[in-house]
């Protein structure tokens, strides 16, 4: 792990342009000096943001990069080629290290037709702010951009983001692969030479951004098992894969079988493309994923009843997003292979897609109730245009579900620690806080003890935030929340509040009385102070987020009363 010192305030920051194959530019943005990455990685050798030019007869540019690149990439793009002469931009995926100048160029060309998943143009939308041109593609579907370059996508979601494809170059044999297989080493070798050098990097990358989504990469392996041979794989970070191919990919796959075989999993059965259907999927894995639980997402219109029976004999549990009643002819198939292959050690979970023709949940849930199979959750019902807090109740449902999943182990887990450090453990104190946040609609609370100063300048703060708490997503890079400071002999009746089960979606400040900060988010007028925080980093504690927040402004409402502090006898639980 690199140490940051004071005098390196200023990363380096170049551009490289290779030709990689036939009419085919690599855009290779090189950040050598970056030491951290998303989900709060260390990063020993800096990474690359690659994007990629290719010209037939019409002409794609696969991916953009990061924003701090925008004069350099921008330069350098129109001096590749004259931006109104771009036909296509496909998006690999949103997240914006790649996607961070896709408003940029179609300012620049506003002609272009964006290419992507739907859920991706639907993602997009929110982060470009204008009008543009798209065409929705999945597995299977193919662009011809003439002289041979026949491009054909294949669907890859959760590598690490829902919206994810891949896209292969018939003429070239190219795999673009974006995060995919990639690694954060930055250096001037454009491909994969010295593997020796690359292992480390490479078995990093995979632990911290695939492992968690072992079975959407067998998904994905097994789609590029079906496509022609692979000359070589155009990662979106690091060195592009040529000499070592089938080795790197072939690690993935040993991996990830590996990680899938030893997992509680949960299959989430939906109709693609059809309602609301991707982003709620989304929404409802990422609460089940929070619990570590894994997650394969399975569309009712891409599997075959063998797949679906090989899946249901490892499930731990099913969450069904209700097709449409016009495709009954596809989904009955799968539907009845679900229900034959069901049993009552399963959980289970239903939730309608919004697309104005949806089968009725009422029917399935009884007959999965009937073989005995334990709801999850609730059926989740959508009557109107989901908002953010609908999706916020689909990821507290897949969280209770995942957490119903996983009981035993986190009471197992709790009995491990030996009986005098337990003790010993819990003689460490704390306070009493709540922790309020909103986004948009939704919102969300939770009481807190693990809260400590971290810093004076700035002023910050650390909390540690269990991954599978709901106020987990609301507490991201860039998110604001208020630490509401209890006070000694004044917290009873808060903390019993707090300290109840919420259903999914439920209302936490019912019967609290609140008044809102300047961004919007619940203060506790019985609080005895609160602090208006921003979070400006989050390190990966196993169990735990440590969320390190800078504050922005706090008050206090009696300066003679002290903050209640919580006393434990053992360390095994809060």
């Amino acid at each position: 792990m690199i140490a940051l010192t004071p005098e390196r305030i200023q990363s380096r920051l170049t551009l490289e342009t290779v030709d990689i194959a036939m009419d085919t530019t690599a855009i290779r943005c090189l950040d050598w000096d970056r030491d951290r990455f998303d989900i709060e990685f260390a990063l020993q050798n800096g990474t690359t943001y690659n994007s990629f030019l290719i010209r037939g007869e019409k002409v794609a540019l696969v991916d953009t990069s990061h924003e701090k690149f925008r004069q350099l990439y921008l330069d350098t793009l129109t001096g590749l080629i004259h931006p109104t002469q771009i036909d296509y931009l496909i998006i690999s995926h949103t997240e914006p290290d790649h996607s961070g100048l896709v408003a940029d160029v179609l300012k620049l060309a506003p002609q272009i037709t964006v290419v992507g998943a739907k859920v991706a143009i639907q993602f997009l939308e929110d982060l470009v702010h204008q009008p543009f041109k798209r065409k929705l593609v999945k597995s299977g579907d193919r662009l011809d951009l003439g002289n041979g370059h026949e491009l054909e996508f294949v669907s890859a979601p959760n590598l690490h983001w829902p919206d994810t494809i891949f896209t292969y170059d018939h003429g070239t044999q190219v795999l673009f692969t974006c995060d995919a297989f990639g690694m954060h080493f930055c250096d001037d070798c454009t491909y994969d030479e010295d593997l020796e050098l690359l292992n480390a990097d490479f078995r990093t990358y995979y632990e911290c951004l695939m492992e968690p989504n072992a079975r959407s990469v067998l998904s994905a392996i097994k789609r590029m098992n079906e496509l022609p041979p692979i000359s070589q794989i155009a990662t979106g970070h690091g060195p592009l894969l040529q000499h070592h191919v089938s080795e790197l990919v072939g690690r993935y796959k040993e991996w990830s079988q590996a990680k899938a075989k030893a997992e509680t999993t949960v299959v989430l059965f939906h109709m693609s493309e059809y309602g609301y259907s991707d982003r709620l999927v989304h929404a409802i894995a990422q609460g089940i994923a929070k619990t570590g639980v894994a997650v394969e997402q399975v569309d009712f219109r891409a599997v075959e009843p063998q797949d679906v029976r090989e899946l249901m004999e490892i499930a731990a549990g099913i969450v069904i997003g209700m097709p449409p009643q016009s495709q009954a002819a596809i989904t009955q198939t799968v539907l009845s292979t679900i229900l034959a292959e069901a049993n009552s050690k399963q959980s289970f979970g239903l939730f309608e897609s919004g697309g104005g023709d949806d089968e009725s949940v009422y029917p399935l849930r009884n007959r999965l109730q009937e073989l005995g199979l334990s709801e999850g959750f609730a059926p989740i019902l959508i009557k109107e245009p989901p908002t953010e807090s609908t999706y916020q109740r689909c990821d507290e449902a897949g969280t209770d579900l995942g957490q119903w999943l996983t009981r035993d182990r986190s009471i197992k887990q709790m009995k491990s620690l030996d009986s005098d450090l337990d003790k010993a453990l819990g003689r460490i104190s704390g306070g009493l806080y709540i922790i309020t946040a909103k986004k948009g609609d939704a919102s969300s609370a939770m009481l807190a003890s693990w809260v400590a100063q971290a810093s004076m300048e700035p002023l910050g703060i650390t909390i540690a935030v269990a991954k599978d708490r709901a106020i987990e997503s609301f507490m991201h890079v860039g998110d604001r929340f208020i630490l509401n400071v209890l006070q000694e002999g004044n917290y009873q009746p808060l903390m019993r509040h707090f300290l109840k089960r919420f259903p999914p979606g439920a209302d936490r400040f019912e019967g609290v009385k609140t008044y809102p900060a300047s961004n919007g988010t619940p203060i506790l007028a019985d609080a005895l102070a609160y602090l208006e925080c921003e979070v400006v980093s989050r390190l990966d504690c196993n169990d735990h987020w440590l969320v390190y927040s800078t504050v922005e402004m706090g008050r206090v409402s009696s300066t003679d009363a002290l903050t209640a502090v919580h006393h434990r006898k053992v360390g095994n639980h809060y």
